[in-house]
């Protein structure tokens, strides 16, 4: 087995497109919900019901495949606005 690559060569490698990128890190449930409603906030359509319900239910809340979606970000809003800002 390999040993991983120093930092340093890693970034340099990076730079001169020898080496993919590192994936970003992974977001939390709450993140992704603030990122949905600002993006919602900025103008943007949510295009898949499936993802909104995703989140939704990823916050503990219970969403029907037949709810509106405009329905579920007011849940996931107020369901960011009762755990408070984080």
């Amino acid at each position: 087995m390999s040993r991983p690559l120093p930092r340093w060569l890693r970034q340099l490698l990076q730079r001169l497109r020898l080496l993919p990128p590192a994936p970003p890190a992974a977001l939390s449930d709450r993140q992704r919900a603030q990122a949905l409603v600002r993006a919602i906030d900025a103008g943007g359509l949510p295009l898949n019901p499936a993802r909104v319900n995703q989140i939704a239910r990823a916050l503990g809340l219970e969403v029907s495949a037949h709810a509106p979606v405009a329905q579920t970000v007011e849940r996931i809003r107020a369901a960011l606005a009762r755990t408070g800002p984080g």
